[in-house]
């Protein structure tokens, strides 16, 4: 059993990627962080607490000893809080990934990354974005650029190009830009994300033979980008489009379903 006002390692992860996961705090000043983790500092809790009213959060530092007092402040202020039981220790003792800092773009002054790529997005461009807010930036800014315009703006805005030729975040060989963000990013044999982004790679790359679900994907995404003019709404209405495909990916591959099964039994053998 967890400590009182403390969440397991394996609990939290079963979370992390979903649109109902709590938010992360990680009071730690760098290091690699748990998917998700936004980093705030424990000295200026009573500065941030009030964003976090009504929230369901989980507080992270190193050994889960810090953040037990945090926590405590936050539930004070109005925040559902809880600490991560035992930190980054106990989360890295249990096998489970830590997203790399390293590679990240620079963070604005409020903690943000910014991303930028082409407009108009069909599978890739709203693939990586799904990624980043749910497993590395929940407050991540996408930015959506005339393709020839990408690079500058770019470098005026400070936001990293992505799905675009010539830059570090896109293909690789036969591998799409949502293959390199999940290796890249250290997320690569979370459960579910692997399976996903082969079914990505097909969806995008034209090669649907390499996951009998990426024809279907290419096809819900095709008609998403048909309905919406806007490509920020078509993002919000796309994460729930992956964040069922990442929920079948990873609870449900096994699952069959005909009339039949899901008929009551007197019924079906009437």
């Amino acid at each position: 059993m967890p400590a009182l006002g403390a969440i397991k390692a394996d609990k939290l992860s079963r979370l992390i990627g979903t649109p109902g996961a709590p938010m992360l705090i990680d009071l730690r000043a760098a290091g690699d962080f748990v998917p998700s983790a936004m980093r705030r500092d424990p000295e200026r809790v009573a500065e941030w607490a009030g964003a976090l009213v009504g929230r369901s959060v989980v507080v992270i530092c190193d050994d889960g000893v810090a953040s037990s007092g945090v926590a405590a402040w936050l539930r004070h202020a109005g925040a559902d809080a809880e600490l991560l039981e035992g930190g980054v220790q106990a989360w890295g003792a249990v096998g489970l990934p830590l997203v790399r800092e390293s590679v990240l773009p620079p963070r604005d002054p409020a903690g943000a990354t910014r991303w930028i790529t082409r407009a108009r997005p069909k599978v890739d461009r709203i693939a990586c974005p799904w990624l980043i807010r749910r497993f590395v930036d929940p407050g991540a800014a996408i930015l959506f650029a005339a393709p020839n315009d990408v690079a500058a703006a770019g470098e005026r805005l400070d936001a990293a190009p992505f799905d675009v030729e010539g830059v570090f975040w896109s293909h690789r060989g036969e591998l799409c830009t949502f293959d390199a963000m999940v290796e890249e990013f250290g997320l690569s044999g979370w459960p579910g994300l692997d399976r996903l982004a082969t079914i990505v790679r097909g969806a995008d790359t034209a090669r649907p033979e390499i996951a009998p679900q990426a024809a279907g994907l290419l096809a819900a995404s095709l008609g998403l980008s048909r309905i919406f003019a806007d490509d920020h709404a078509q993002l919000e209405a796309g994460m729930l489009l992956y964040d069922a495909f990442y929920r079948w990916c990873r609870d449900a591959v096994e699952e069959t379903h005909d009339w039949v099964s899901h008929t009551p039994r007197s019924a079906a053998h009437v």
